[in-house]
């Protein structure tokens, strides 16, 4: 299983990387599962078609997509498209940031999840 990371580097600019999450047997033979990732709560968002120019993460949460898709663009020109069940570690606290569009003129809902200090 894995998710998207969307980062800064040293100098700024904004990368996505994918995370392999590490999955281990789960009880009474129900599939696998991963270790707890300490959370801070969970914010429900509704959207439609929308775009935010240049900003960066408001704190380090992960997106969850259930319906709809978003088009998020790093700094270094990378376009990624997130539709539903995908998962995003938004992570670019500082640097130059990401773009996001709403895409496809159909509800989005979404899921963000901030993590522990």
């Amino acid at each position: 299983m894995k998710y998207t990371r969307i980062y800064a580097d040293g100098n700024g600019e904004s990368h996505f990387e994918d995370i392999e999450i590490g999955m281990k047997p789960a009880p009474a033979n129900t599939g696998t599962i991963s270790e707890m990732i300490a959370t801070k709560g969970v914010m429900f968002r509704q959207s439609g078609e929308y775009f935010i120019n240049w900003h960066n993460a408001p704190r380090r949460q992960f997106v969850v997509n259930l319906t709809g898709t978003v088009e998020i663009v790093a700094s270094d020109g990378e376009k990624r498209r997130l539709g539903p069940g995908s998962v995003l570690l938004a992570d670019d606290l500082t640097g130059k940031g990401h773009t996001s569009r709403g895409l496809g003129g159909e509800e989005r809902i979404s899921l963000f999840i901030p993590l522990a200090d």
